[in-house]
């Protein structure tokens, strides 16, 4: 079984590479986290015009017709740039959901003007602290009608719509959920910006007071297909921090064969070198991972929950372990401003917690585990 991509894709990457290594990304992002802006709108019209916004949906719908492998590449790329853009939530998560349960109607209203870039979305899930549980959610849908309050919604200040996690009857559990798709700048609907470790992906704080939504998917069946989004979500998720771990542990490289200590380069010390191969081996199990991911991902494979969890435990560790290191590495100036190691740091934390915290995945690969083997 060949699990790498195709020449067609590589290619793709490759163009993805240069068109985003020549719009100076990380400034883009220190600009943002300097206060100036929410992101980059230049930027965001490029990329829509590069078509890579509607790479996985149908040409009838004004896509590319591509397909998760394709989305997989130039989310890697989203991840080696920075991109200072609500990507992820727009695409993995908006347009995901839509693709997933929307009717004909729906996808007709939302998937062209989200291909054009015209329309940024998000989806809102999370009430408390920690991961969302069906038993958290208070937010009502009730007679086409949104009340109630989230947390934690990816880049919540500048998307148009979102898809929004409720209740709408009585039923306890998972079975009294549904999904909704509210305009964010409409009536009943207010925001409020959140304090997050990377601002270049603002969070906000969104309440809901009879706001106007219309309902996706069938009453009931909002956790089940919350749960697919996510998992689908999870997969490309792990393809940008690969791509963010790539860039650690080669600028750290560079780094250690430049820098002089006690007249020798620091890569010639053997701690230097165990923390460069660590990073190494991290990025590499996670890479085999995520294709693992991709692949369930591509063949609508019964496996998706389990290799979507695997993918997302696997390259959080490594984006985190190589933003670290790569800092100390760094030594003293990895810890300035003007270094951009502590770019890479603040988007591996703010990737790790943006699907749920890493202990509910961890507990999702050992749950999926039990079942395949008590099958």
């Amino acid at each position: 079984m060949n699990f790498d991509f195709s020449d067609e894709q590589k290619m793709l990457r490759e163009q993805a590479r240069k068109f985003l290594s020549g719009k100076r990304t990380t400034q883009s992002a220190r600009r943002i986290l300097e206060g100036t802006g929410g992101y980059d709108r230049e930027l965001w019209k490029d990329v829509a015009e590069m078509g890579w916004l509607g790479t996985a949906i149908p040409e009838a719908y004004g896509g590319l017709g591509l397909g998760p492998l394709e989305l997989c590449v130039i989310a890697e790329e989203m991840g080696r740039a920075l991109a200072p853009l609500p990507f992820s939530s727009t695409v993995y998560l908006f347009t995901e959901a839509v693709l997933l349960a929307a009717t004909e109607g729906q996808k007709r209203k939302y998937l062209p003007s989200l291909a054009r870039g015209e329309l940024i979305g998000t989806f809102a899930r999370v009430e408390r602290a920690g991961a969302a549980a069906p038993k958290s959610i208070r937010t009502s849908f009730r007679s086409g009608k949104l009340s109630g309050r989230k947390i934690a919604v990816s880049d919540g200040m500048d998307a148009d719509v979102g898809v929004v996690l409720a209740r709408s009857g009585d039923e306890p559990g998972e079975r009294g959920l549904c999904l909704a798709i509210a305009d964010l700048s409409g009536a009943g609907v207010s925001r409020r910006v959140e304090d997050s470790i990377d601002p270049s992906r603002k969070h906000a704080e969104i309440t809901f007071d009879g706001a106007p939504a219309e309902p996706l998917g069938a009453p009931g069946e909002g956790w089940r297909i919350a749960a697919t989004v996510l998992d689908r979500a999870a997969v490309l998720t792990a393809f940008e921090q690969i791509g963010g771990a790539d860039v650690c542990l080669a600028t750290a490289t560079e780094y250690a064969k430049t820098r002089y200590a006690f007249a020798r380069p620091i890569g010639s010390y053997q701690a230097i070198k165990h923390k460069l191969a660590d990073m190494y081996v991290n990025n590499e199990l996670a890479r085999s991972n995520a294709y693992y991911g991709a692949w369930a991902l591509h063949t609508a494979s019964a496996e998706l929950p389990l290799a979507a969890a695997a993918a997302r435990v696997s390259a959080t560790q490594a984006f985190d372990y190589a933003a670290k290191e790569m800092i100390q590495i760094h030594g003293g100036i990895g810890f300035t401003w003007e270094a951009d190691c502590h770019l890479f740091y603040r988007r591996s934390r703010e990737l790790a917690l943006g699907l749920g915290a890493q202990r509910s995945w961890k507990d999702r690969v050992v749950s999926e585990l039990e079942t395949r083997n008590t099958a």
